[in-house]
């Protein structure tokens, strides 16, 4: 805003990073030729009519039914991710050092799954503890010995990437079980070239439509050798899960059926689905379901979500399921610290996305160096998901903080903490101009054969001013991901 109260017609003329590196102008000394275009064409619009586009924007959103669920909130159960009008966009030399980088992530951890669940060898060896895989909540030893099609246990993988103050990409987690967010990418992108043609048009952005078809040729790869013209389904939890809208849209853009575990009978350690014309055979399965709930007889005996016999059916290679059982060891915020040896150790290379610099607090120097420094760190649970659990040291109350300690000291092995990461911005529009917001990404990978990831990815905006967190389940929104042809 400028002192006369209006926004200046130069939509960007008064627009501040406040120091961060900026997605749009880059970072001190460094601005972003790429984006020069796209900056133009940002500048020359109306701010009342950004304003209501942007409205228009959302509503045909939610009427699309583009939502996610709420449990916590009794008075908002269903909504929008928030999105974000003004693109985030990447270079084609940025993006193809993120797509090396997550290939190459996505090749170590299936060859560690395999290594866990056969001959154990990073263990053996000690790159690992092995107490933290074999211990771990998510390994599952109905897996040992067990032989997936390509020996590709991650299917479809989440990574989510932050960019630092020197505008270095860094892996903050890995996410190797049911990782959701890809509809919103390919929903924002149809919403920005019908709210945007004008911004959208002749810039040379990279396609994210094909998902549905690149992910229907994975699970046709996977599924058993002798079948020639799999049936693959999606498996959901149903519509009280808060992926749900995610499930049919895949389901959608796949071109299956959308299915429960009560539409799924196991016969002589085979998988049917129940149709108006009796069974018919599943060969290959993406599910969204957790391994606790899939298979009671295997399981959970409580469950009503999943498919009693699956798991047998599994281990004899009859059905496909994707991701794997067991995948979640790879996800683990503790393992996580570990990827780059796994890097190093199987495929010897270093890793081409560094981590964010981690501390063990299961490790007694980790733990020490944690206490003596929880003012200035993030403190993250290992099991927790959607940014709940976190103490920001150098945000919290004393109270706070004095809670941190307690809990670290009473189970340290359940923590890790990192630098406060000053995370890239990119320009907001907010209700009354452009502001930076925080962002992060997460591109999404496809492995059946080979591994295929999807040109851009989740960016998710922390919506607030000054939070970090970026996660819909604290108030974060989205944005179109551009990575420029």
């Amino acid at each position: 805003m400028n002192p006369s109260g209006t926004v200046p017609t130069d939509l960007l003329a008064n627009y501040d990073p406040g120091g961060f590196f900026d997605e749009l102008f880059g970072g001190p000394g460094s601005p972003s030729e790429h984006t020069s275009a796209i900056r133009g064409r940002l500048s020359s619009f109306d701010f009342a009519d950004l304003q209501r586009r942007a409205k228009d924007a959302e509503r045909e959103l939610y009427n699309l039914g583009i939502t996610f669920l709420v449990y916590s909130d009794q008075d908002a159960v269903d909504r929008i991710l928030p999105f974000d009008v003004i693109p985030r966009v990447i270079s084609a030399r940025e993006w193809a050092a993120v797509e090396a980088g997550v290939v190459q992530r996505v090749t170590a951890l299936n060859m560690f799954l395999h290594d866990i669940y056969h001959d154990q060898k990073i263990l053996k060896d000690g790159v690992i503890p092995a107490d933290l895989v074999l211990g771990n909540h998510n390994f599952r030893p109905q897996m040992i010995g067990l032989d997936v099609p390509f020996n590709t246990y991650v299917h479809i993988m989440g990574v989510d990437l932050v960019r630092d103050g020197q505008g270095i990409f860094r892996v903050l987690e890995d996410n190797a079980r049911v990782p959701s967010g890809v509809s919103y990418v390919v929903e924002n992108r149809h919403m920005m070239m019908r709210a945007f043609p004008d911004l959208v048009s002749d810039i040379g952005i990279r396609p994210v439509d094909n998902y549905g078809v690149k992910l229907l040729e994975a699970m046709s790869e996977v599924a058993p050798a002798d079948i020639q013209d799999p049936q693959v389904v999606l498996l959901s939890p149903g519509s009280y899960n808060s992926a749900y809208f995610e499930h049919i849209f895949l389901a959608r853009e796949m071109g299956v059926p959308l299915v429960e575990g009560r539409d799924l009978v196991v016969k002589d350690d085979r998988v049917y689905m129940k149709t108006t014309n009796g069974l018919a055979r599943v060969d290959s399965i993406y599910r969204r379901i957790d391994d606790a709930f899939l298979d009671p007889l295997a399981f959970r005996p409580d469950s009503q979500l999943g498919v009693p016999g699956i798991m047998e059916a599994y281990r004899k290679g009859n059905v496909t399921l994707a991701n794997a059982i067991g995948t979640g060891v790879a996800d683990d915020k503790a393992v996580y610290c570990y990827v780059p040896r796994m890097i190093k150790y199987y495929l010897d290379q270093d890793a081409i996305i560094p981590n964010v610099e981690t501390n063990i607090c299961r490790e007694p120097d980790g733990l020490s160096y944690t206490l003596d420094h929880l003012h200035e760190l993030v403190v993250k649970p290992v099991g927790e998901a959607g940014g709940y659990g976190i103490t920001i040291g150098p945000r919290a109350t004393k109270a706070e903080l004095d809670d941190c300690r307690a809990k670290l000291l009473a189970d340290p092995s359940n923590y890790i903490s990192q630098p406060m990461i000053p995370l890239s911005v990119c320009p907001t529009l907010v209700e009354d101009g452009i502001e930076p917001r925080h962002v992060d990404l997460r591109p999404f990978a496809i492995t059946g054969r080979n591994t295929w990831v999807l040109p851009g990815g989740l960016s998710r905006v922390a919506l607030r001013k000054g939070t970090l967190i970026v996660n819909s389940s604290q108030g974060g929104g989205s944005k179109d991901t551009w990575v420029l042809e």
